[in-house]
């Protein structure tokens, strides 16, 4: 039957189209609907950008000139902290709207002090949405304005305000503190912040900023397996940085090339260091805000490099007849370089300003660069014939390269394609298949025999790859496994336009999975192949096609089964599982009994209250203390703590909330709490007093807001429910319950238990009775069908995704594991070796 023009052929909504289905959000509730549209994805990079939002408010102050040092703080509860001493969000009354400007600022979208001209001259917010949907999209966020000499706060639930604003308590001090926890709701695939994408964001914006004291401090890491607190400050700024970054990669400079110029209200700040590396390396800010995907001040930049380079040479004879013509791909070899743009009104791509795309800067910024760039190599002509040497040499070796890799590309065509030790897979779809990369021929053997066929390739490599960390391109493309890789995956490698350069659309597998041994043989291959994935395929990283193999790290016999653990999170859930099976737990008076899954249940929470127990021990409160002054009413417990040393001897008081604690703050003025929220106050003369007024000396205190007591009560109610009170946790003289553990044949055996961890010790150990545990390392060790259930089914295995997380630091690691020099990575190894967890001996 013939279509008529014009008439749709898709079935009909069955609902009438009317003024009742115009619907207008109101509020925040447009965020919360799709907040893909303000701050991306809602996976991990949206969750790391909720912080950098609110990050963003403090810098805009200290751009403005009056914030100095800003503290983030992550919380054993998964909710962040965000104090500046800027001068505050106002919370008087709107003069228009009629409500605290503070929650005007947090509740309505385009709101803000971004707008209006003589604010904030340069700044990363522009669009008033920043920090309100961050409060949109957190289950609770709760501000503190210090401001007027007073403490202000309030509260608010999933954007909507829960508590209105009150003033707390008096300060002297000035500056805004966010505490926030993201919605569950929202952020469905992960709530796990992760320190090293946070301390990447705040190393750059401490550079960025000179004279900036950023600290960070992660609070579910004070038992020492990480790292728990970082400082970044750069009393230079940029070129600090970059001094610091590229001592150990040999540069051609004595110190960095720094680039300061104005022209109207567009501020350029580029600092370059030309090192005897191979790889480019440039970093676009505007606004101190990011953009990975550059823009048109990195079109202007990089025009610039090669006219200025390419003019130089001419000028002063530089070049010879034989010379290859220098092409910006050469003048930026081994260059390191940041590039700072300061935009009163700067356009990007998009809300996440991945790409600045402000048309006028490129012709600006190439202006700029290109006068102080030509400046620099006549005041040093020894320096700028370093550079120049170093990029006819780069010349040479393109020339070389791209032979090699046209070489590489004939010979997959003429002589028969694919290398003779891959595997195919039978699907002809690149996104269906998948290509095993398999260290030695032995696994590689059991791969092949147990993958499937249809989707799974496999390609093993035998011995060391060449570390192309230290070799050119010419070099690199010699190596036989290389070129076997290079063929195999099909794109071609390296940039330029012959046959055998980069092209993604020709990859033939879109996951490139790397398999290889737990042990030390096997981390240096597969760091090798990272390394020239990361060097040579970049783009097949950046786009997610890269995976590390996770093969199980334990093999568990008990009686005649086996049991493949991935980690110790399942090892410790698996040894709970058999723990129950023969346990039972009751109360001391024997009216209640837990056994078999309700007892793996209640373990299961105990285990997550531990994590509490553990964190407020450390920093000396003891739980126990802490259940004695809940609420009787209520059962609520309280929420903020302060601790006064006084005759030596130390004394806590417990609060509920904020009012109580400011009357205690009246009451007490000598302990100034909040003058250094969340940190020690001492005796201090500091701040401005009327004439009519005399500060008494402080005693010394220290407080703590308890971010994590609504989790910890959550925790205690789901076990009350259960049946399960926890009136102490710590052991004492007297029995908490009772435990009877049957032995079989052996009877039983009953236990009085005393604390809570003691019933997690009892089980746990039970669990172990019976089970052999051995620590997994080689592919080797499993025969074909293991491999395949274990580290190669599509069901069940779990794969790595190789992700650059923090490009700076990845540089950094890279040239440092696998560079030439052996200081650096000895040092390296002195300042890491302690935070190692599994070292194979």
């Amino acid at each position: 039957m013939p279509i008529e023009p014009g008439v749709s052929t898709l079935p009909k909504g069955d609902v009438s189209y009317d003024a009742s289905r115009i619907e207008k959000l109101e509020g925040l509730e447009a965020v919360r609907k799709r907040p893909g549209m303000y701050i991306g994805p809602t996976d991990e990079r949206g969750l790391h950008h909720c912080i950098f939002e609110v990050l963003d408010n403090s810098i805009d102050e200290h751009l403005a000139g009056y914030c100095s040092r800003i503290e983030l703080t992550i919380h054993v509860d998964g909710s962040v902290s965000i104090l500046d001493n800027g001068r505050g969000i106002p919370v008087e009354p709107h003069p228009k709207f009629k409500i605290p400007a503070v929650e005007l600022v947090l509740t309505n979208l385009h709101a803000g002090g971004k707008f209006s001209q003589g604010v904030y001259k340069y700044s990363g917010g522009l669009h008033g949405v920043g920090a309100k949907c961050v409060n949109a999209l957190s289950e609770w966020f709760k501000v503190e304005v210090f401001r007027d000499g007073k403490v202000y706060r309030m509260e608010f639930r999933r954007g909507k305000t829960s508590k209105p604003l009150e003033v707390v308590g008096k300060t002297l001090k000035t500056g805004t503190l966010i505490t926030f926890k993201p919605d569950p709701e929202i952020f469905t695939q992960t709530l796990e912040f992760k320190t090293e994408i946070i301390a990447k964001r705040l190393r750059e914006l401490a550079f960025l900023n000179p004279g900036l004291e950023i600290l960070l401090l992660d609070e579910r890491q004070l038992d020492g397996s990480k790292p728990s607190s970082f400082r970044f400050f750069f009393k230079e700024g940029i070129a600090e940085f970059v001094s610091q970054y590229t001592q150990d990669l040999k540069p051609l400079c004595p110190r960095p090339i720094v680039i300061q110029k104005q022209k109207d209200d567009l501020i350029v700040d580029c600092v370059l260091q030309y090192t005897e590396g191979y790889t480019e390396q440039i970093f676009c800010y505007t606004n101190g805000i990011p953009n990975p995907d550059g823009g048109s001040h990195l079109s202007g930049l990089r025009t610039a490099l090669t006219r200025s380079i390419n003019q130089y040479g001419k000028a002063n004879n530089l070049f010879k007849e034989k010379d290859p013509p220098l092409s910006g791909e050469d003048v930026r070899e081994g260059l390191v370089c940041i590039l700072s743009l300061k935009h009163p009104s700067p356009s990007f791509e998009s809300q996440t300003k991945v790409k600045l795309v402000s048309p006028e800067v490129e012709g600006v910024v190439a202006s700029l660069v290109y006068e102080g760039l030509m400046n620099y190599l006549e005041l040093n002509p020894q320096v700028a014939k370093r550079i120049i040497e170093k990029a006819l040499t780069a010349a040479r070796a393109r020339e070389a390269a791209k032979k090699a890799r046209e070489a590489v590309r004939k010979t997959a065509l003429s002589g028969g394609g694919l290398p003779g030790k891959l595997a195919d897979c039978s699907v002809r779809n690149p996104q269906e298949a998948e290509l095993f990369i398999v260290e030695g021929d032995s696994a590689g053997g059991s791969a092949k025999q147990g993958r499937n066929r249809q989707f799974q390739a496999i390609l093993p490599i035998r011995g060391k790859l060449i570390n192309v960390e230290k070799a050119r391109l010419d070099k690199v493309l010699n190596n036989e496994e290389i070129q076997t890789i290079i063929t195999a995956v099909g794109t071609g490698i390296g940039d330029g336009d012959g046959e055998g350069s980069f092209l993604l659309d020709r990859l033939r597998y879109h996951k490139i999975i790397l398999m290889t041994d737990a042990d030390v043989d096997g981390s240096h291959i597969r760091t090798l192949l990272l390394t020239f994935f990361y060097r040579q395929m970049p783009e097949l990283i950046n786009k997610g096609h890269v995976y590390i193999a996770q093969p199980p790290l334990y093999l568990i016999g008990k009686k005649k089964e086996e049991y493949y653990v991935q980690n110790d999170e399942e090892l410790n859930k698996i040894l709970l599982e058999q723990g129950v099976k023969n346990v039972e737990l009751f109360k001391v008076n024997g009216e209640k009994v837990f056994r078999g899954r309700e007892l793996f249940g209640i373990l299961s929470k105990l285990e997550k209250l531990s994590k509490f127990c553990k964190y407020l021990e450390l920093h000396g409160i003891d739980f126990d203390l802490l259940l004695a002054n809940k609420d009787p009413q209520t059962g609520k417990l309280p929420e903020h703590v302060v601790r006064v040393w006084e005759n030596n001897q130390e004394r806590l008081y417990f609060f509920f909330d904020e009012r109580q604690l400011g009357r205690f703050a009246e009451e007490n003025p000598d302990l100034l709490l909040f003058e250094t929220p969340g940190r020690e106050s001492l005796p201090s003369t500091g701040g401005e007093l009327r004439a009519d007024e005399e500060r008494p000396r402080a005693r010394r205190a220290s407080y703590l807001e308890l971010f994590e007591s609504p989790m910890v009560m959550k925790i205690l109610e789901e076990l009350l429910e259960l049946g399960f009170e926890i009136s102490r946790y710590k052991s004492k003289d007297v029995p908490l319950y009772k435990m009877i553990v049957k032995k079989g044949e052996k009877g039983e055996k009953q236990l009085d238990i005393f604390s809570i961890g003691q019933i997690l010790e009892v089980v746990k150990e039970n669990g172990r009775e019976g089970v052999e545990i051995k620590r997994f390392k080689g592919l080797g060790e499993m025969n074909p069908k293991q491999l395949y259930e274990t580290t190669m089914d599509p069901q069940k295995r779990k794969l790595l995704k190789v992700e650059i997380a923090d490009a700076i630091e990845a540089e950094k690691v890279f040239v440092t594991l696998m560079g030439e020099e052996v200081e650096p990575r000895k040092r390296f190894i002195e300042e890491n070796a302690l935070h190692v967890r599994n070292l194979d001996v």
